[in-house]
């Protein structure tokens, strides 16, 4: 929001006339569920929503990328090594697509990034937990992209343009992680009684923390109304972790493996599954930096920053020089 403020503080009567119609701009266009670009105007709050939201998904991506390239050296074919490392690749290709959209709102990838090696900025406390076997790739593609898509696929219709044109992409890609997974799942469920076991077992560690993915519920989520009031969410954290179990329950079943949860069931009254409870106690903890691997995760991260220093340099150095010489071209050309 541009700020023409008189020497007392107080904005000046054109910029408060400029806001008042800019708010009522915003209010029609989220009424009509219809898209706020860049250069619109929006209230301060939303902007910090999105940027808030925008950058912690952009983090998620990139931090993601660790407990499943530490797999790809130990894939068990060349098949699955590629297919872990064009997965591991299509993540940092989202994150890039997210932090190009949170940047449109006026915040910079730098401020992002020195937030996240900084230990300021949150990412999803699923990466925070420990990828012990193989079956862990095919459980976080199944159970944690599945609940991505889940989550992931209303935001394309979010009112924020950028990030619900970058969503579509990313949710595209998601889907054929999430198939990935499943397939590795479906593999080793009907291979030896071994690696039939260590597919169940990787379910059994996978199931909680991809519910706990959707976020606190919703009577514990101070962010999600409001989001919803601006059409940036289109379902509660609740709604979301219902579809994902029904989503669950019939899967699980063509992979002749089981949920590690006796207490779910369709609720005839709500239309919803329910489930078992959930150690939310765990997930405040673990998104407070004290996970299983959040030391690892942000040290591997810091090194990876610093050690790409150079890689920044030059591509700047790169830009500057392209740059001067377009403008040399232009300046050539009006002289003509």
């Amino acid at each position: 929001m541009a700020q023409n403020v008189q020497s007392g503080g107080e904005p000046s009567q054109s910029q408060a006339a400029a806001d008042a119609a800019g708010q009522e701009n915003f209010d029609a266009i989220i009424a009509k569920d219809s898209r706020v670009e860049p250069k619109d105007w929006m209230p301060d709050a939303y902007r910090r929503s999105l940027v808030r939201q925008i950058s912690q998904h952009a983090h998620s991506e990139i931090i993601g990328m660790q407990p499943e390239a530490n797999w790809i050296t130990r894939a068990p074919s060349l098949k699955r090594k590629s297919i872990l490392m064009a997965k591991v690749q299509d993540e940092a290709g989202h994150g890039l697509y997210l932090y190009s959209a949170a940047e449109t709102l006026g915040t910079s990838r730098d401020e992002m990034m020195d937030a996240l090696v900084a230990g300021k900025a949150r990412y999803s406390s699923i990466f925070n937990y420990p990828t012990v076997t193989w079956a862990d790739m095919g459980a976080i593609g199944w159970m944690v992209d599945g609940a991505a898509i889940c989550n992931q696929v209303p935001l394309c219709r979010a009112s924020y343009g950028p990030y619900g044109r970058a969503m579509v992409r990313v949710c595209k890609e998601e889907s054929f992680h999430q198939r990935q997974g499943f397939e590795i799942l479906l593999e080793l469920a009907n291979g030896t009684p071994a690696q039939k076991e260590m597919a169940q077992d990787a379910v059994n560690r996978w199931y909680a923390p991809s519910l706990m993915m959707f976020g606190p519920p919703d009577d514990d989520s101070p962010n999600s109304k409001q989001s919803m009031a601006w059409n940036i969410k289109r379902f509660s954290n609740d709604e979301l972790r219902s579809r994902f179990v029904g989503m669950l329950v019939e899967q699980v079943k063509v992979l002749g493996l089981t949920l590690p949860d006796d207490q779910i069931g369709f609720n005839e009254d709500t239309k919803k599954w329910d489930h078992g409870p959930l150690d939310w106690e765990e997930f405040k903890e673990v998104l407070a930096g004290r996970g299983p691997c959040n030391a690892q995760r942000l040290e591997r991260r810091r090194s990876a920053h610093e050690e790409g220093a150079w890689v920044r340099e030059a591509a700047a150095a790169y830009a500057e020089k392209q740059a001067a010489k377009q403008f040399a071209t232009i300046a050539q050309k009006a002289a003509a």
